[in-house]
Order: C-alpha cells, then sequence, then structure tokens
C-alpha cells in the first residue's frame, strides 16, 4: 500500500454556529500544500434562528483551497426554483459547448477531464432508452423496509413524493417528450444476497431506465453487472469510495461525504488535539464497526490514517464487530467500555447509532470516555434525540459527529429555511410526521438530487437518454437546498467524482436537541483522486 503524507498547520477557530470540516480525500489522494487560516465564526446556511455557539476555541487544521464563504442562499422557495433553472441551463450549455455526451458515431460518449464510454461494450440489444415510454420514467430501487435499518427504507418514499410534487406533470424534455418519475422499489432487507436476485429482477423484467441502489454491500454486489450492462446507478445511497470510480465504473456514482474520508477528519481531530486527549501521553481508541462493507471501509481507512499519524507510536486502536442485523449491542459495547478509551467511535449505523448512545450512558463511558463520535449517517435528531435515546435526552450531550454538510429537517436552526419548510410541509401533506423518521431529510436530499439530474439530462440535444443522464451527473454543478451554504454539489468529467466534498464537525446539545456547528463549512470540492477500488485489498489504487 503507497501513503501519501499530508501536513497539516494548526490553528484556532472560535466557536459559533459551525466547526470546521476538514475536507481530507481519500487515501490515495493527491498531497496538498496546507495554508493557515483565521476564520471569522459565521451562521452555516439555513435559516435564522441560528444555533448558539458554545465559547472558547477548539484548536482544528486546515488544507489549502478550502471555501469557506458564499453567496447569500435564496429566501423562499421561488428564489430556490429560479436558482435551479439558472444552474440547468448552465449545466447544459457547458456541455453542449463542450461538445460532451454521446458522440455522432453512437459508440462513444466523452466528458471533461478525458472523461469516456466505450459504448460498443454494452450488450447486444441494449438501450440508450430503455425504461422510459412517452409518459413514464421507471426507476429501480432496492432499499431497506424491514428489520434493523428499515427507517432507511423512508428515503424511498421521500423520493417519490418529492417527485410528485416538483414536477406533477412530469419532466418535459428537449425532444418534446413529457413523463413523471415512477419508482419501482423492493425491500432487500439490508441484505446484499437478496439484492442481486433483486436488481436482476428489475432489470431484466421491470426494465427499468436506471437502478438506485442503498447500502455498501449492495452496491459493491451489483455495480459490476450494471456498468457491464451499461445501466445508471447514481446517486448510490452510501458513502463508499468505491463509486468514484470514472474510469472503471462511469455508470456508477454516489452522493455523500465518502466514510473513509470522514474517518480521516476523526483522525486528524485527534492528532490536533492529541495533547487535550491523552492520558499520561498515550491515547486509546475504541470503536464498534459494523460487519460489512460500510464499516470496514470505516475501520480500514483509520487505521491507514493511524499508521502515517506522528502519534502512532502513543496510540492503541481497539475494535468491536457487529453485524448489520444484531438486535443489542451490548457484549461488544462492554468489552470497549473495559478498554478504559479516551476516544470511542460508532462506525454503524441505524438503530446501532441509537443503542451506542444508550450503551455508552449505562457502562460508564459516557461519564469517563473524551469524546464519543456518531457516524455521518446518524446525525439526524430523530437517531440521537431525545424521543429515540429515552429519558431527558441528555444521554447524547456532548457526543461529536463529522456532517457532511446535510441539514437536519428536524434541527430548530432551519425553522425559516425555505426549502426545511417545504419539506416539512411536504410530509405533512402525505400523512408523514417529520420528527416520525430519521431519514426523511436524507430522502429529500437523494429526491433533490435525482429530479435535477434527470431534468438537466432532459434538456440536452436528444432529450433524456441514459447517456444524457450519465453525462449530466458528470458534469453537474448546483447549489443543493439540504445541505450548508459553502457545500459544494458538483463534479468535473474524469477528474472529480465526487459530489460532496466538504462539511462540518459538529457537538450534541442535549438541552436544545440539537447539533451546534461551529465556524464556518469548508469545501473542498475536486481535491479528491477518483477511487479504483480493489476489494480484495481493501483500498483505492
Amino acid at each position: 500500500m503507497t501513503y501519501v503524507t499530508i501536513k497539516w498547520h494548526v490553528i484556532s477557530v472560535h466557536r459559533a454556529q459551525g466547526e470546521d470540516c476538514v475536507k481530507r480525500s481519500r487515501r490515495n489522494m493527491l498531497g496538498v500544500a496546507v495554508v493557515g487560516l483565521s476564520l471569522v465564526a459565521t451562521a452555516c446556511g439555513g435559516g435564522g434562528g441560528g444555533e448558539e455557539g458554545a465559547t472558547g476555541t477548539t484548536s482544528v487544521t486546515l488544507p489549502q483551497n478550502v471555501t469557506t464563504t458564499t453567496a447569500k442562499p435564496p429566501a423562499s422557495m421561488d428564489e430556490w426554483k429560479a436558482l435551479n433553472t439558472k444552474q440547468r441551463d448552465a449545466m447544459v450549455k457547458k456541455i453542449v459547448d463542450g461538445k460532451f455526451g454521446k458522440q455522432s458515431d453512437g459508440k462513444t460518449v466523452l466528458g471533461a477531464e478525458g472523461f469516456k464510454m466505450d459504448l460498443s461494450k454494452c450488450p447486444a440489444g441494449w438501450s440508450d432508452t430503455e425504461g422510459l415510454t412517452d409518459t413514464e420514467i421507471k426507476v429501480g430501487h432496492t432499499t431497506v423496509l424491514s428489520g434493523t435499518l428499515a427507517d432507511y427504507g423512508n428515503i424511498a418514499k421521500v423520493m417519490q413524493m418529492y417527485a410528485d410534487d416538483a414536477f406533477p406533470n412530469g419532466i418535459k424534455d428537449s425532444a418534446g417528450k413529457t413523463r413523471k418519475i415512477k419508482m419501482v422499489i423492493k425491500d432487500d432487507g439490508y441484505d446484499a444476497n437478496r439484492t442481486i436476485p433483486l436488481v436482476d429482477e428489475l432489470i431484466d423484467s421491470e426494465k427499468v431506465f436506471m437502478m438506485i441502489t442503498l447500502g455498501s454491500p449492495a452496491t459493491m454486489k451489483t455495480y459490476d453487472k450494471l456498468n457491464q450492462r451499461c445501466i445508471p446507478q447514481p446517486h448510490s445511497q452510501t458513502g463508499h469510495p468505491a463509486w468514484g470510480d470514472p474510469v472503471s465504473h462511469p455508470w456508477t456514482t454516489g452522493l455523500q461525504l465518502a466514510y473513509n474520508t470522514e474517518a480521516v477528519f476523526w483522525g486528524n481531530y485527534l492528532d490536533t488535539n492529541f495533547d487535550k486527549i491523552a492520558t499520561n501521553g498515550k491515547v486509546t481508541v475504541a470503536a464498534l464497526v459494523m460487519n460489512n462493507d460500510f464499516g470496514k471501509s470505516y475501520t480500514a481507512a483509520f487505521k491507514d490514517y493511524l499508521a502515517t499519524s506522528k502519534n502512532k507510536a502513543n496510540i492503541t486502536y481497539f475494535t468491536e464487530t457487529i453485524e448489520p442485523t444484531a438486535p443489542t449491542i451490548t457484549d461488544p459495547m462492554t468489552t470497549l467500555a473495559a478498554k478504559n478509551p479516551d476516544v470511542f467511535i460508532a462506525m454503524t449505523a441505524g438503530t446501532s447509532c441509537t443503542q451506542a448512545i444508550q450503551e455508552a450512558a449505562q457502562n460508564g463511558m459516557k461519564a469517563k470516555v473524551k469524546y464519543l463520535w456518531q457516524p455521518s449517517v446518524c446525525s439526524s435528531s430523530t437517531f440521537v434525540g431525545k424521543a429515540k435515546v429515552g429519558g431527558d435526552g441528555m444521554a447524547t450531550d456532548g457526543w461529536w459527529i463529522v456532517n457532511g454538510g446535510a441539514k437536519d429537517l428536524n434541527s430548530t436552526s432551519f425553522d425559516n429555511d425555505p426549502f426545511i419548510i417545504y419539506a416539512r410541509e411536504l410530509l405533512k401533506k402525505n400523512g408523514l410526521d417529520p420528527k416520525a423518521s430519521g431519514s426523511y431529510g436524507s430522502g429529500f436530499i437523494f429526491a433533490w438530487a435525482m429530479n435535477t439530474a434527470l431534468d438537466a439530462a432532459a434538456q440536452l440535444p436528444g432529450g433524456l437518454t441514459r447517456t444524457n443522464l450519465v453525462t449530466a451527473i458528470r458534469h453537474f454543478d448546483g447549489t443543493h437546498p439540504m445541505l450548508y451554504a459553502g457545500i459544494n454539489f458538483n463534479m468535473n468529467g474524469g477528474k472529480d467524482a465526487y459530489l460532496v466534498e466538504g462539511g462540518l464537525y459538529e457537538k450534541y446539545d442535549a438541552a436544545k436537541q440539537v447539533w451546534v456547528t461551529q465556524g464556518s463549512a469548508i469545501d473542498l470540492s475536486g481535491s479528491s483522486k477518483p477511487c479504483v477500488w480493489d476489494q480484495a485489498q481493501g483500498i483505492c489504487k
């Protein structure tokens, strides 16, 4: 394995509304030079009534090329719609002017920065418009609707709901067709072995236009086949870095902050604050790791970071694993508590996030461990709030998280945010309580991305096609209404394969039942190299 040493410069950032999310790229990223910045605490996006920050300072580090300022966000839904249309048209113009997309030979798709797809490798009988009728776009989606991770299935509900509301008459394309989105949803129970036959059914029997998969294991098990079949697999609902591979897997993309990047954030925070965290010059880190590709990407990246840490000789790392379907986590949490860690990290998802908080409160870790971290996938207050953890809700107080830039649908910080207001009202209109699921907010993140990408693709010459969809996504450049101001949402052909490359550190205030962010959102769009994932070694090559 090859390591690239990244040098960091320590600075001090005043706590206000959003601590810096130091956006480092994947394990195979290019080294970046470092510059010291002094950030003035500012509100990070959303509406008024922002969360009050703690006093004092927190030492963090920032790499070069950060973006810490942004234009004032839209103040109404009309302004959001106008901005989205303007940015969509700019994307289309860039693609047309660059002569990107399917070429006149009908066998090649070209894009910025050397992006290329060879359609001659697609199977016999492949169609660029399969899954489309004159009135419908058929979208296949495997997700989890049952079991301990069933809450994530609510993402799918929101995606269909938003499509029906945002485009009630359908998406009109440049060829004169107007089509409504129809999602065909299948429950795989978060079991990748069940995902495989469901995907086969969706692409062979249902003949869907595109496929969306949830979870690292499910996506990993199906992305080879979908790329061989030349079927778009956009916005995979997982943060695994493998989806950033525009050469070997051009039909697959992710959306959210990559898990291994998040792991580097943890490591960088540990190094920066080592003296404060250490006990007698030593730091013990304990992690609860989900036993699948999701959890493995977290722990592998964290180990890689520790291997290059200046403090590696004084850091001990312990892990315990849990199965995704485990009903309880008491035993592994008890084992980890016995290690008397200085830092605890939950590298899990769903119900186990809530259980980690509850167990830490009961086994003494909450009182003794200096830093407790939740994974970014459990940032919603419906995973960590009072209603879930029980009692007075103080069990979550003081926990930390790396927020990949997503707004919390249920945070009072965003009570005046026009898109959050719209999202809450849409849920209520459909008989759903916004606070009932931690995945409703995620649903709007993926829903907006899917609908906006399809709309952009539809405006390209030839109208909506599979290749136009891939072209639109690979050149996407927009402002996502569910992300903090300052967090970009873009790709750049064959060079930048990750839509989100920024975020914030946050700390939970149980008294207010909100994550308190400090400082400004940090964005490093384009600094992450594409990842050719080696499944055998578990690394990006």
